[in-house]
């Protein structure tokens, strides 16, 4: 299959929109379930540590799922994958409604809700990079700003909610909102191949040339049948006359023949097809083999290895203040009255400006993205260390906005990955380091919630937050500063990547 090239514009912009809208209606409720958090503290009288399972889940199973979600788009197309993905996430918000316990928020909302984004993040990451080519990072920016505008709007819509529907009013009203992700994926038209096979044509046409030995042969079969049965036929019209003995004789010849070569033919058959067999196992365990002698070449690279670990303490460490900040408020004993904008909301529109900001800085020649991403990691480390101290709503809302400023280094962290293993490995290595991101993201708030459980306030969990994130910084800069230039140079000598997924050409 050959696609066509990327229009870079045209329905591509369609695309874009759909794809932001699409990212804005599933996120936004994940990304902003802090203020669920609160009434879901209040509902169930469960522990912190415990309640915030359901907001890390949501937010880090889409990503540990990361190569499940892959192969869907590849299989079935982007438009299947998001239409079927907006049901999954419309019904996890409006079944968490009905949730009689926390337990039932695990599923409903975490898993179901989680990995429900995580379909419709890979969807649109894929349709919109095969209508993009040169403008593909400014198309990648705009959509990716979809979740944090969700974030900033759903922050408040949910509060509003709340107030005037209750819990489960809000659950069922998001949830409805969520069925427009239905008409987006609808949109995501498939960009059209060049080149299409015959109808006629099976699967088992795609098997290499030297696995079809048998098929000849009994192809071979067939027409000598065929031959033997048109020489029957000829013979007895040219003699014209009802000679039933010799008609009987004949007949009983061919199908003894017949008989013959069908039972030496099942029996080459079955052996070709053992030997197929076989050899097609053992050409996809030597891939699988490759695969995972390729993933231990990676982790040779000694940045790669450095940011692997930066990556993983940085979501452990960075994540929980957009679940817990409006919470941290709450337990600083703030007035609500001093509210002039939820904290998460704060979070969200700042971390668009920054995914904006610093995706531009890092297009400049003389900006190292590495050395970028290091500062917004050891910066995070530091507003991380002065959350404890912050008692006023003034101080925390600036910190929410430093925190999600900084957290917009997401929209680098593909550069960075680029200049540490080339572009060649860019598909593999970014699918490892999205696990463990999500990994990060899963186990950051509950660690968090577990710490003020065991100690009554905030303050040593974001100490321990703090510590995770300055950590990876301090080594991703260790492992930087020595060796970048060998890294790099290292990397560009590496066997291409042969693991990139195919998308499918038609929904």
């Amino acid at each position: 299959m050959v696609f066509q090239k990327p229009p870079d514009g045209g329905w591509g912009w369609v695309i874009v929109v759909v794809s932001f809208f699409t990212q804005f209606l599933c996120y936004g409720s994940p990304l902003a379930v802090g203020v669920l958090y609160l009434e879901w503290l209040d509902a169930f009288g469960e522990g912190k540590g415990k309640t915030a399972w359901v907001g890390s889940l949501a937010n880090g199973i889409g990503l540990l799922a990361s190569p499940v979600c892959s192969i869907c788009v590849s299989s079935f197309g982007a438009r299947p994958v998001a239409i079927f993905s907006g049901f999954m996430v419309a019904g996890g918000l409006m079944m968490s409604s009905f949730a009689p316990n926390i337990y039932f928020l695990y599923i409903s909302y975490g898993i179901v809700v989680g990995l429900g984004c995580g379909l419709l993040y890979t969807a649109t990451v894929t349709i919109t990079c095969h209508y993009f080519d040169k403008r593909r990072g400014l198309a990648l920016g705009l959509i990716s700003t979809g979740s944090s505008v969700g974030l900033f709007i759903y922050a408040a819509l949910q509060r509003e909610l709340i107030d005037l529907y209750g819990l489960d009013g809000c659950l069922l009203i998001v949830g409805a909102l969520s069925l427009n992700i239905l008409a987006c994926g609808s949109l995501m038209r498939p960009l059209e191949s060049s080149y299409s096979p015959p109808p006629e044509k099976t699967c088992v046409d795609k098997v290499p040339d030297q696995y079809f030995v048998y098929h000849e042969k009994e192809k071979t079969v067939e027409e000598n049948i065929s031959i033997l049965e048109k020489g029957y036929v000829d013979e007895k019209c040219a003699n014209n006359m009802p000679d039933y003995k010799q008609d009987s004789i004949l007949n009983k010849n061919v199908l003894s023949s017949i008989n013959v070569n069908e039972k030496d033919t099942y029996k080459k058959k079955v052996v070709e097809q053992t030997n197929f067999c076989k050899q097609l196992a053992k050409r996809k365990w030597q891939l699988y083999l490759n695969y995972w002698e390729e993933t231990m070449v990676l982790f040779k690279n000694k940045v790669f290895a450095a940011l692997f670990v930066a990556i993983l303490l940085f979501d452990i460490g960075v994540f929980p203040p957009s679940l817990l900040m409006e919470d941290v408020a709450r337990s600083a004993n703030i007035n609500e009255d001093d509210y002039r904008m939820p904290l998460i909301s704060i979070i969200g529109i700042m971390t668009a400006v920054g995914k904006l900001t610093l995706g531009t800085l890092a297009d400049f020649e003389w900006v190292n993205t590495l050395y970028l991403y290091v500062t917004t990691l050891l910066m995070t480390g530091v507003a991380l260390f002065a959350i404890p101290f912050a008692k006023s709503y003034l101080t925390l809302a600036m910190l929410s906005g430093i925190l999600g400023f900084l957290t917009g280094n997401w929209s680098i962290f593909p550069y960075v990955t680029t200049k540490t293993v080339g572009i060649e490995k860019l598909t593999h290595a970014y699918g490892i380091l999205m696990f463990f991101a999500g990994l990060g993201n899963s186990l950051g708030p509950p660690i968090v919630g577990w710490f003020y459980d065991w100690t009554q306030e905030y303050d040593i969990a974001f100490y321990f937050s703090g510590f995770c994130v300055l950590l990876g910084g301090f080594l991703l800069l260790l492992a930087a500063l020595p060796c970048w230039n060998a890294c790099t140079n290292q990397s560009s000598k590496l066997p291409p990547n042969t693991y990139s997924y195919k998308v499918a050409s038609s929904a």
